[in-house]
């Protein structure tokens, strides 16, 4: 069953129940699904329905926050009630571990050093995360993560070992080794976990 069509009964179902704030916050969930489709003159995919209710997610959330400042309590509590609804029908979202664990693999994947590396890294990391993580906030925690000035490439954790680099003498084809940015010296990666 597609997202539009489970809200469709879940709209149908409020609609017996009388529950009208649910009945209004599905109307416009269904709204802005239906727009989309026009937009692109297609069914929508599962991808681009979360994407679609991401979206709206946000909206509600920046009007939550706008109206608890302005000290405007009934607003709020509607406001509140339609993201309730709307994080019904979303997957489950995303710990901060397990983002700083996507965000360290596609990293490591990508042999990102720095910021100007921060396009790559988020067109490997949004797939992967679909829906499940705001992407403001993992475009935040990407840009903590390559402005970190002491990133050694190919560590997926981006640690230097504590007492700085250590040189690698000899060559071992078992260890990635990258350039220090401070001393130029060949290092190896030693993170916690031990491996590259």
């Amino acid at each position: 069953m597609t997202l539009i069509a489970e809200i469709e009964q879940g709209l149908k179902q409020a609609r017996l129940d009388r529950d009208d704030d649910r009945r209004d916050a599905l109307s416009l969930l269904l709204s802005a699904l239906r727009s989309a489709e026009k937009d692109l003159q297609r069914p929508l995919s599962d991808d681009e329905s979360l994407q679609v209710l991401q979206r709206e997610r946000k909206k509600r959330v920046e009007a939550l926050e706008a109206y608890v400042a302005a000290g405007r309590d009934e607003q709020a509590a509607v406001e509140q009630g339609e993201l309730d609804v709307i994080e019904e029908y979303m997957p489950e979202q995303l710990s901060d571990d397990e983002l700083d664990e996507i965000v360290d693999d596609v990293i490591a994947e990508v042999g990102a050093t720095s910021l100007r590396d921060i396009g790559r890294v988020m067109a490997d990391v949004m797939p992967r995360i679909s829906g499940r993580a705001d992407g403001s906030a993992v475009s935040q925690i990407v840009r903590e993560k390559l402005a970190q000035p002491e990133r050694t490439p190919g560590c997926r954790h981006g640690r230097i070992p504590p007492g700085g680099p250590r040189p690698v003498r000899g060559s071992s084809s078992t260890w990635r080794t990258s350039a220090c940015r401070r001393s130029g010296a060949w290092i190896r990666c030693t993170c916690a976990h031990g491996r590259p």
